[in-house]
């Protein structure tokens, strides 16, 4: 009697197939992690362009109390120009208490609030700083 060999058949097809699911888990992993990174490197420019946004809000504060020597009552909107242009900003300004007398000058400290914000509240791109800083004169 002559026995024929048998070939083993099937084996490779469910390796080939579990290679396949796990390479492409991995792929789509990479691609989350690539897509979080992104984000996060936009996030963090848009946030420092608002701190400089809010900065520059500050100098118009500073600006104005030395120009007008009085501050500007309420929030007032300030617009920029260029690369901040997308940010609005709310600058205000008040005395931190009554003036005190310093030898023969009367001093008064001011308080200037700088907000800026971009973007829509709760969304993914919605940024904001807020800067506070004195001024006395």
């Amino acid at each position: 009697m002559t026995r024929t060999p048998r070939t083993e058949s099937g084996f490779v097809l469910p390796t080939a197939i579990f290679l396949l699911v796990v390479l492409a888990a991995l792929a789509a992993y990479m691609v989350s992690l690539s897509r979080t990174s992104q984000l996060s490197s936009a996030l963090d420019v848009q946030g420092t362009r608002a701190y400089l946004a809010a900065r520059a809000g500050i100098e118009w504060g500073a600006w104005q109390l030395l120009r007008n020597s009085s501050c500007v009552a309420g929030p007032t909107p300030v617009a920029l120009s260029g690369t901040l242009a997308a940010f609005s900003v709310d600058v205000s300004c008040a005395p931190s208490g009554p003036p005190y007398t310093d030898g023969a000058d009367t001093i008064t400290v001011y308080v200037i609030t700088s907000t800026a914000t971009s973007g829509t509240p709760g969304q993914v791109d919605y940024v904001e700083r807020q800067i506070r800083a004195s001024f006395s004169k």
